[in-house]
């Protein structure tokens, strides 16, 4: 069986939790982290475009720049394509396949995107869809809102969500993707329960709820706006937003930092 998810740290914990039953499985897990909620999604995934756009997540500079981490991030945007062109080869063996997917708009656009792709083939496709909520024994409730926050242990718990896709929920997916390619917006969002076309200011009222005229940290500005709104949205695109409203002057950097996410802010 082979694994496959869409971000970087839910393919870790995955590739930990196959290590645990035997070392060799951690190679049948596949990470297609190409961000696929945010950009132009009619150019190809293996494109020097969404290569560029994934390095530029990475290396907007939350931490300093360096030559290092530049060469690091420029060789993301191949190892996923490397990453697709193993899973190609894994089906063209006829191999099944396991898809982990939650409702985080790169995670679901992730999964739509690799429906259209999988109607080329006639493999029997597996999905485990995280659920909204878990009841504990201890009778508490545990929500997650991506894959990327459930540890390597309890992996295996969530089988018990596992079904196999139909060829019938396949084209639908697909058809969903194709619909998104159509739509051709900056950015794709969750909106009841549905991916949309958004602006590309769709998520800049967050920021605005938490932004004041008292300086400060960017980093504490984004974690709050990450524990306050679980919606599957990474730090790096509220940084983005935020140097964007830098730029516009509608946010001021009270006191600067080489680490980005270490600068004070406020509104101007």
């Amino acid at each position: 069986m082979i694994e496959v998810l869409f971000g970087e740290g839910e393919a870790g914990s995955m590739k930990s939790a196959k290590s645990a039953q035997n070392p060799e499985d951690s190679d049948r897990v596949i990470c297609l982290g190409f961000m696929l909620d945010v950009g132009d999604i009619k150019e190809g995934v293996d494109s020097q475009y969404r290569k560029d756009l994934i390095c530029s997540m990475y290396v907007q500079n939350q931490w300093g720049r360096n030559r290092e981490m530049n060469e690091e991030c420029q060789k993301l945007g191949d190892a996923y394509g490397n990453e697709l062109k193993r899973l190609q080869e894994f089906l063209e063996r006829g191999e099944s396949i396991r898809i982990w997917y939650s409702t985080a708009p790169y995670s679901i656009c992730g999964f739509y995107h690799l429906c259209s792709l999988l109607q080329n083939y006639e493999n029997e496709i597996f999905v485990v869809r995280l659920p909204e909520y878990d009841v504990r024994q201890d009778n508490t409730i545990v929500s997650h809102s991506h894959w990327g926050e459930v540890s390597p242990e309890v992996f295996g718990q969530y089988l018990s969500h596992e079904k196999i896709l139909s060829k019938i929920e396949l084209k639908m997916y697909a058809w969903n993707w194709a619909e998104l390619q159509e739509d051709d917006s900056p950015l794709r969002a969750v909106i009841n329960g549905k991916v949309l076309g958004v602006p590309e200011d769709f998520y800049d009222f967050l920021i605005w709820k938490r932004i004041t005229k008292k300086p400060e940290k960017e980093a504490r500005l984004i974690g709050d706006i990450l524990g306050n709104n679980p919606i599957g949205v990474g730090d790096w695109w509220y940084a983005r937003r935020i140097e964007r409203m830098i730029s516009q002057g509608m946010i001021r950097i009270a006191e600067d930092s080489e680490q980005k996410y270490a600068r004070l802010i406020c509104l101007a």
